[in-house]
């Protein structure tokens, strides 16, 4: 399908692996230039992509307002400017009982999940503007609609990041820039690995056991036996950013074998 995307330029936080990572690679096949920024590029492979000259990587922190704006004097100097901004970049943070997380932990995930959007999207939106078009994308999750009492943290950055997301499609939308959120569960990625480890070593279980455990116990409402694949969820964002979608504005696309049941 062509989705009239060849010749764009996206911007993807957390752009090194993961979900943000097969998001690249999706975009790569749409013949999309793609600026992936990340703190590490580790699992980063240049041959995984179709055109591994659309691809750029910069490492930097979506904490530090300073290096997104270098990153984006770079690009001006370069004569690019962004068309897509899809915020990827997050981490699981401090999970456990509420009154035993600290003050600390509560600033970190907020920081990066929540404030990392912000100061991304603060910085870029101007390219978006310019051009009166533009795709803007947010990585939410199941958990901003149920939030578990083991992760409270980060279920609430996700629920601000959908508020966020909607209150910028209003702003936007009049400008021929939309905002949208997509909500993955439960995705085969380093984060639920290192939580499925974590779980193994607690129940004295092997990996495979510790996700069985994990759907049949924590995620009963989700349809499938397994964990989602990160291109499932990159093919969802890749759809939103095309002209395909241009009616599509405001809207969180769940991509979570029903994991939240029926809310």
């Amino acid at each position: 399908m062509n989705l009239n995307l060849a010749g764009k330029t996206a911007l993807i936080t957390g752009g090194g692996a993961g979900i943000g990572l097969a998001t690249a690679k999706a975009l790569n096949e749409e013949q999309v230039t793609t600026v992936l920024f990340d703190k590490s590029f580790a699992r980063f492979d240049e041959a995984d992509f179709a055109d591994s000259q659309l691809v750029k990587t910069v490492t930097g922190d979506v904490k530090n307002p300073e290096e997104l704006a270098k990153l984006h004097q770079d690009l001006k100097d370069q004569q690019q400017t962004i068309d897509i901004l899809i915020n990827c970049a997050g981490i699981t943070g401090a999970q456990g009982d509420f009154s035993e997380i600290s003050l600390e932990d509560w600033h970190e995930v907020f920081d990066i999940n929540f404030f990392g959007s912000v100061n991304t999207t603060k910085e870029f939106l101007g390219d978006l503007r310019e051009k009166n078009w533009g795709r803007v994308l947010f990585l939410a999750s199941e958990d901003a609609l149920q939030p578990y009492d083991d992760e409270i943290p980060y279920c609430a950055t996700k629920a601000g990041i959908l508020a966020l997301s909607k209150g910028l499609a209003k702003t936007l939308g009049p400008e021929g820039i939309t905002a949208n959120a997509v909500s993955p569960a439960f995705i085969n990625t380093s984060m639920t690995d290192k939580m499925m480890e974590n779980r193994a070593d607690e129940l004295n279980v092997s990996f495979d056991e510790a996700i069985q455990s994990f759907l049949k116990e924590k995620r009963p409402f989700m349809t499938s036996s397994r964990r989602g694949y990160p291109e499932e969820v990159a093919n969802v964002i890749t759809f939103l950013c095309s002209e395909k979608a241009n009616f599509v504005n405001g809207a969180n696309y769940r991509v979570d074998s029903n994991s939240v049941g029926t809310i």
